[in-house]
Order: structure tokens, then sequence, then C-alpha cells
């Protein structure tokens, strides 16, 4: 080998060795105590009716000097809980969520959009009742601190979007007034790992 190539080749690695590497993304797994999925929709024009799911369990990839990440959020539609057993029931329903058919609802966002380095929104994908449709939540609220309790990093904020149920084929009531849009929130919280 010449001395010039020689000479190109160790200022390459030098230069190679002197480079930070790319960070790979981090993993956080959800934490069901601080998570919540709720959603909200009109009762005839008139009150708001509200639920959530009591079981959830994901994963959420993230890579904050990248400014991406990815979120895998699994719903049990069979915890629905309104606080009202008999609605509880009819939401379980065929008319609404289908539990028996279709006990998971899943959200897998991996468009990550940030405003300086807090998230402020995230695009993906809502599968229910066997559907897939996009969905982008936005964030209205997002940070990262250590946990006292846990001497972890903790990522989370709170999250919304409204939806036309009808996409999903949750269609009951509306023909009769019950409206189609129904606000969902997610707040959510997840441990580095």
């Amino acid at each position: 080998m010449n001395r010039p190539v020689l000479a190109a080749a160790a200022a390459a690695v030098l230069l190679a060795a002197g480079l930070p590497a790319h960070a790979e993304p981090a993993t956080y797994a959800i934490d069901p105590t601080h998570t919540f999925v709720t959603f909200e929709m009109s009762h005839y024009g008139t009150s708001t009716n509200r639920g959530r799911f009591d079981k959830k369990q994901g994963t959420v990839q993230f890579d904050r000097a990248g400014k991406a990440g990815k979120v895998d959020l699994n719903i049990d539609t069979s915890s629905v809980n309104t606080g009202v057993e008999a609605l509880n029931k009819h939401l379980q329903s065929k008319d609404f969520f289908d539990s028996a058919s279709f006990p998971s609802a899943q959200f897998v966002g991996d468009k990550f959009v940030f405003s300086g380095d807090k998230v402020s929104e995230v695009a993906g994908q809502l599968t229910m009742l066997g559907k897939t449709h996009p969905v982008t939540l936005k964030a209205t609220n997002f940070n990262c601190y250590t946990s006292p309790a846990l001497k972890r990093e903790v990522c989370g904020g709170d999250f919304e979007a409204t939806i036309q149920r009808s996409q999903w084929g949750i269609n009951w009531g509306i023909a009769n007034g019950v409206p189609d849009a129904t606000r969902l929130l997610i707040q959510v919280e997840a441990i580095k790992q």
C-alpha cells in the first residue's frame, strides 16, 4: 500500500473513532398504574358519556436525539368501565366493541413529531373490530423525569384525538342522533428498561 493511501486510511479511522455513535432508541414499558385510556362521546347532544379501559399494556421505543420513536399500546376491550355495569355490558356487545370477537384494540404509532425536545404528536394506526385506520394523537403535555421511587427515567404525557367511530364499524345510535365523533384521551407514562 502506498503512503498517501495508508495516511488517508489512518486519518479515516481516527476521524471515525472521534465521532459519537448513533444512540439506539431506549425501550420503555408502559406503566399501567399511570396510564389511562379514556373516551368521551355526547349522549344525544346533552351530557357527555365517559368510559375507560382498565387493562392495557405496551412498549415505547424512544430516540430523543434522533427525534423518533414507536409506541405499541394494546387495550383489553372487555375491561371497558363507565361506572355503570349495564352500560359496560352494552359497550362490550356487538353494538360497540364486540369484545367476545375482538378482545383487544391496538394503537401503533411510528411517526413522532417534536416541538423542540418535546413530543408534540404521534401519528399511527388504530386497529379495532378488525379494521385499521390512521389516527394522530396530539400531545397536550409531555415530559421525562427520573422517578424518585423507581430510580429510572419515566417519559409520558397526555395525548388526544377525535375519531369518527363509524370508521371502525361502531354505528350504534348514529341514525338516532348519537354523534359519531368520539374523543379519545390517552394519558401515558412509560418506564425506561
